[in-house]
């Protein structure tokens, strides 16, 4: 008789609102609540599946969570799966040593939280043993492997080991109970589920080693479909592992190439076809675009002194697509350049961009007052709202590149004569 198990990890129930952008309040209402849509849709899964046990590799909560909301609804769905006889096991990562629910909550009897101190769980499925290995963060912090704390694999059976890693290191992450995904192989046990880095990974190897990623993206930093893994222990010892979507609403960035629009009509159209490409390609039932639009095109001054009629008219036609919402719009057009007899230029506004671009915005002193500008701006806000200016100083001044060439394309736009009508 097979044992099955769902794995995942990084829900950080009740995290909160990531995005500057959503001004959006019904978009901004669906993201806040997406995180719990996701657990039930994996309590759901684990539910129709009628799997033995649903394992959380750490960071169920986003840090210093005190509301008791985000604690009853835990315990709801917990209730669930106990009434299923379906066994949760839960380490704490480095964001639910934060927490005070992880210590205070009381769930059902099912339930397994592991503690500061490596532990075995056994079970028998059949004619099969199952150990189910765990060992949770006591402290936020974890610099160095909590490898060798784990006990050695329970001979005869089939050995789980749940770790909250950053494994050698991920972008966008800090560094957390850092190993190698190679040492992890060679413990001996059959399954390693892991959390931590956001993004699903099988590591190859002789023995199975997954980061799930999260189930439900937050931003569009965490972009693409995301899911769990459902693992079955078949009766002669092997693994089977399926990926499961989870996401309610998936983040994407979607590019859309103007330039073969002549017309504002054209322009909205090319959009609209874009974004639904994007919405029939996603699995998930609403689809959150950040739209790029690019390439040559005459409309590209009016497309960014009406920036927010644009947002309307895409906001209006993404309606009509169903389930699809514009996160935000950044406008990478360009003027066609056209170069009169002679290489002179008659259009004063063209030869200010050209001015901008090629020495103004590159003087140090107009450089500077940005970067302070900017800086200024990020210091007065919440920390889980700062993460607009990048991750280290290299992303930083590509951000400051950025609003620079974006700034100077505005102010040309607003100096270009008023259209009588948009086609």
């Amino acid at each position: 008789m097979a044992f099955r198990f769902v794995h995942t990890a990084d829900l950080h129930l009740d995290s909160p609102l990531r995005s500057l952008a959503m001004r959006n309040s019904d978009l901004a209402e669906l993201i806040g609540d997406a995180t719990r849509q996701a657990l039930i849709a994996i309590v759901d899964l684990c539910i129709d599946e009628q799997v033995d046990a649903l394992i959380i590799a750490g960071d169920l909560y986003d840090g210093d969570q005190t509301s008791m909301k985000t604690a009853r609804f835990l315990a709801s769905q917990m209730q669930r799966l106990h009434e299923a006889s379906i066994a949760t096991f839960i380490i704490r990562g480095n964001h639910d040593a934060m927490s005070r629910i992880t210590q205070e909550l009381i769930l059902p009897p099912l339930v397994t939280r592991f503690g500061g101190r490596a532990e075995a769980i056994n079970l028998t499925r059949g004619n099969i043993g199952i150990s189910v290995h765990g060992l949770s963060f006591s402290k936020p912090q974890a610099p160095e492997s909590l490898l060798e704390k784990y006990h050695r694999p329970t001979p005869d059976a089939i050995n789980i080991g749940i770790m909250h890693t950053s494994l050698a290191g991920a972008p966008g992450h800090d560094l957390y109970a850092p190993c190698k995904a190679s040492d992890l192989h060679s413990w001996g046990f059959d399954y390693w589920a892991l959390g931590h880095v956001h993004v699903r990974a099988q590591h190859a190897g002789d023995r199975m080693v997954i980061m799930p990623g999260m189930p439900q993206g937050r931003d569009i930093n965490e972009a693409g479909e995301k899911s769990v893994t459902l693992v079955t222990v078949n009766d002669d010892r092997s693994l089977t592992v399926e990926e499961r979507a989870t996401s309610v609403a998936q983040f994407e960035r979607v590019s859309v190439d103007l330039s073969s629009a002549a017309t504002w009509r054209e322009a909205a159209e090319l959009i609209e076809q874009g974004m639904g490409v994007v919405r029939d390609r996603i699995r998930s039932a609403h689809l959150v675009g950040r739209l790029r639009l690019t390439g040559p095109t005459p409309l590209s001054w009016q497309l960014r002194r009406d920036r927010d009629l644009l947002l309307a008219e895409t906001e209006q036609r993404a309606e009509r697509l169903g389930k699809t919402w514009i996160e935000k719009i950044e406008i990478a057009t360009t003027a066609p350049i056209s170069t009169p007899v002679g290489g002179i230029t008659a259009d004063p506004v063209l030869e200010l961009g050209e001015l901008m671009r090629s020495d103004i915005i590159h003087q140090h002193g107009v450089r500077e007052a940005v970067r302070d500008l900017v800086r200024e701006l990020r210091d007065d806000m919440p920390p889980e709202a700062r993460g607009f200016s990048g991750d280290d100083e290299a992303a930083f001044e590509a951000l400051i590149d950025q609003l620079l060439t974006e700034g100077s394309e505005d102010m040309l736009a607003r100096l270009k004569p008023e259209v009588s009508e948009i086609s």
